[in-house]
């Protein structure tokens, strides 16, 4: 790989920095970052980048705020130490999920986490499976977003989980990432209709398709509390499924979750390492570093990437 690719890591998730860097064939670039005693955030890069095409990973999952402060500073330091480019690779995107003004006075915060981004200096963002896909357009600047569909479903056929399939989607939101799904797999799809009691509490109602004698695949993006997708399984087991996986881009789990899942009918929940919580009893992880660094290798190379961003 061209030595003026550089692959630097903040502290949310260096173990997949590494396994890109290990996939691209290059060391992963020598940084410092540590606390101050108040709390604040100090940041050096300890090697010459003037030139260079700077590619920092740095999932914003919790603590949220903590990993977006330092990846701003990281990027600063980039800036000022003249990188030629600077590309934020942000497999887990924060705040993805306040994308509108759903009620009065609340803010857009996907919009300013853009705006933050782009004024500390970031030229390119890459990501993947963003919670609303118009995010996109909050930027000023390129975004690569990728999909996780490829991976899961890589497992999903090696494992030999495709037969008698019916993907379901656990809420009507999901439907569109769903439908992906069962024109990839070539397999009948359903829905699950919800209704949120609170942050932590879902209750499935009721389900649109037909499931019974069959294996069920569940599909979303995030999952924290595990509560979409438990109340979901436990209807579709109501409905006659036989075996109940489920397949998530981002698992964030909480202790929460992670006991939700336990305690389940679901049987695997199969999660890419986009953050360091796809944890727990059941969990599965299957790694995105391979189509993480092949996207990398084609934006330092002014590649086309399209291909990358297939999902029919």
């Amino acid at each position: 790989m061209d030595n003026e690719l550089r692959i630097f890591s903040g502290t949310s998730h260096p173990e997949l920095a590494e396994e890109i860097a290990d996939h691209l064939g290059v060391r992963q670039s020598d940084t410092t970052v540590t606390q101050f005693p108040d709390g604040e955030t100090f940041v050096k890069i300890n090697e010459n980048i003037r030139g260079r095409d700077i590619f920092i990973v740095q999932p914003t999952s919790p603590p949220t705020n903590e990993n977006l402060m330092e990846l701003l500073i990281m990027v600063d330091a980039a800036k000022r130490a003249s990188a030629k480019r600077i590309t934020a690779v942000i497999p887990f995107f924060g705040y993805a999920r306040q994308d509108r003004k759903d009620q009065p006075r609340v803010p857009i915060t996907a919009k300013l986490v853009a705006n933050l981004l782009t004024a500390a200096g970031v030229d390119r963002v890459l990501t993947m499976d963003l919670h609303a896909g118009q995010i996109q357009g909050f930027f000023d600047i390129p975004v690569d977003h990728l999909y996780a569909k490829p991976v899961l479903i890589r497992y999903l056929r090696d494992k030999e989980l495709t037969d008698n399939l019916v993907v379901v989607s656990p809420d009507v939101g999901g439907m569109k990432m769903a439908h992906s799904y069962s024109k990839a797999l070539e397999c009948p799809l359903a829905i699950v209709a919800k209704n949120r009691v609170s942050a932590t509490e879902v209750e499935a109602i009721s389900l649109i398709g037909e499931v019974e004698g069959c294996n069920v695949l569940l599909v979303d993006d995030i999952s924290e509390t595990a509560g979409t997708l438990t109340s979901a399984a436990k209807l579709l087991r109501a409905h006659g499924a036989k075996r109940i996986f489920a397949g998530v881009s981002h698992a964030v789990l909480s202790e929460q979750g992670q006991q939700r899942i336990a305690e389940s009918e679901i049987e695997e929940l199969i999660s890419t390492n986009s953050t360091p919580y796809a944890i727990g009893e059941k969990v599965t992880v299957v790694s995105i570093a391979e189509l993480l660094a092949e996207a990398i290798r084609r934006i330092h190379l002014e590649e086309s990437v399209t291909s990358l961003f297939d999902i029919s």
